[in-house]
């Protein structure tokens, strides 16, 4: 049997049992969930499922989700996708920063990363207020795709002196899985 993806992703007011709705709505088309990404953000509760199912497992689960978005109050949006392609080169490498908050963090670390023709495959980010002090935080955790022509050491000098010159705290290894 062939496999079909569809990204679904769901936005909406945070509140129990929004998982469960949609991962019940998901289940009941005879479609199963893969990869997926859930969080709080502010008030609001965000989904990114990828659905694996037959074509027709799909469409039936396509053609339903309008409706359960508006019951839910949910914004949903849907996209037929193709699994990654393996990438035979690359090594995943975890990426980890620690800082005083200030705006553009996310910027600057992703044209580090992109001048280097290195892709970002998975980056999270976390603002908290320190312990004792309450000096405002920020935290990242990413996952990059290093091609494996990239000379390492060269590539963590760089990073490091960048995050220097930029007060950040952080550190560059091998992904363990």
């Amino acid at each position: 049997m062939q496999k079909n993806y569809l990204v679904v992703s769901a936005l909406g007011e945070d509140r129990p049992g929004l998982v469960d709705a949609v991962s019940q709505l998901i289940r009941d088309t005879g479609c199963s969930v893969g990869d997926s990404r859930m969080s709080v953000l502010g008030g609001d509760f965000a989904m990114i499922f990828m659905v694996e199912g037959r074509w027709n497992e799909l469409a039936k689960l396509e053609s339903s989700l309008p409706a359960a978005g508006r019951r839910l109050g949910l914004d949903v949006q849907a996209r037929r996708t193709r699994p990654r392609p393996p990438t035979a080169d690359a090594l995943p490498y975890s990426v980890e920063v620690i800082c005083v908050d200030h705006s553009g963090i996310v910027h600057q670390l992703g044209n580090f990363f992109s001048s280097r023709d290195i892709n970002i495959r998975d980056l999270t980010t976390t603002t908290y207020a320190a312990a004792h002090t309450r000096t405002p935080m920020f935290q990242l955790q990413m996952t990059i795709d290093v091609s494996a022509s990239l000379h390492i050491a060269r590539l963590r000098e760089e990073f490091m002196d960048f995050c220097d010159q930029l007060n950040l705290d952080a550190i560059i290894e091998p992904l363990r899985h």
